[in-house]
């Protein structure tokens, strides 16, 4: 690991304003992917903004119903509250099939957003990787290929996003609040991730400088229930080869709401836009199901190592509305 300086922030706008001012600088929080990226010199700030006091490390109700978690939250925390566990256990369930333990009480709510791609290719600096030099190429494209993306993906990178807990929170329609230079801002969840096109060095759409301060839960509606489903290489602590949260709502047989989201495929959390608008007024049935995620999956363009995916993406989409459905009986 390189040398490096380190900062304890005593207020945001002065942790903001360093980052701008200082060019090599990152904040670190649990550090949990940081670190280990500094330790294979594919991350390499001169300086380190401890940032973790600064922002809250509480989950509030809010006054629509919804919750506001704080960015400093740790994912062991937000997995064992009971207004999660009880409101949205999608997102508990997310967070327990995503890391150890240990790692859980480290990571927190911010950070885990903020991953970097688990693509050997970019941990790796003997290899090729536009994500870490752009402009060098993508050796995942004539290499391994397994865990690469089958939504979303450009001959620039095919990296996937390692989150578990964005996969549930795409799902759940979450905002994510921002403090940065000129203002804060407010970012659906879903917005806040980008695809690769030309550039994938960007993984968000934050500027320079900002800072995840939160991250707002809307109100749950009564009848929706909702699932995580991962399906991994080994039973414990792997990354996504697919993953699926979904929410259902089902009223006289049809399908009222449905709210679906994949991960493990994609250089995003992928919302299953198209699968959803398929399910909606549909017939609560299997037949509907596969329909939903055939239409969704006919825009994969996998690539010759991970093909596989396609069915398993829809295998698993299938699956975990069933089981949703099975519940509402």
């Amino acid at each position: 690991m390189r040398p490096f300086r380190y900062e304890r922030a005593d207020e945001v706008s002065a942790a903001v304003t360093t980052l701008v001012e200082e060019p090599e600088a990152a904040y670190l929080a649990g550090g949990t992917n940081l670190v280990d990226l500094m330790r294979l010199e594919v991350a390499t700030p001169e300086l380190l903004i401890d940032v973790r006091r600064l922002t809250s490390d509480r989950i509030e109700e809010l006054p629509d119903g919804g919750l506001r978690i704080g960015a400093a939250v740790p994912n062991s925390d937000l997995a064992a509250d009971s207004r999660v566990r009880r409101r949205y256990p999608v997102l508990s369930q997310a967070l327990l099939s995503g890391a150890s333990g240990q790692l859980r009480n480290l990571a927190t709510t911010g950070g885990n957003l903020l991953q970097r791609t688990r693509c050997p290719y970019f941990q790796n600096v003997t290899t090729a990787c536009n994500k870490r030099t752009p402009g060098a190429g993508c050796s995942a494209m004539e290499g391994y290929q397994r865990d690469m993306a089958i939504l979303g993906a450009s001959p620039a990178c095919v990296a996937t996003h390692p989150s578990d807990m964005a996969v549930a929170l795409a799902a759940l329609d979450a905002v994510v609040t921002v403090a940065g230079p000129a203002s804060e801002r407010r970012i659906p969840l879903t917005d806040l991730h980008r695809l690769p096109e030309a550039d994938p060095e960007r993984d968000t759409v934050l500027e320079r400088g900002e800072l995840i301060t939160g991250v707002e839960l809307p109100p749950p509606h009564a009848a929706l229930r909702s699932r995580y489903r991962k399906v991994r290489d080994r039973a414990s602590y792997a990354f996504a080869l697919v993953s699926v949260a979904a929410a259902l709502e089902v009223t006289d047989g049809a399908v009222r709401d449905a709210r679906v989201a994949l991960g493990g495929v994609a250089h995003k959390p992928w919302r299953a836009i198209t699968a959803e608008a398929v399910l909606r007024g549909a017939p609560a049935t299997r037949e509907s199901f596969v329909d939903a995620a055939a239409a969704e999956l006919s825009a994969a363009r996998p690539l010759p190592g991970n093909a596989f995916k396609v069915p398993l993406a829809r295998n698993t989409m299938v699956a975990t509305l069933l089981e949703l459905l099975e519940e509402a009986r």
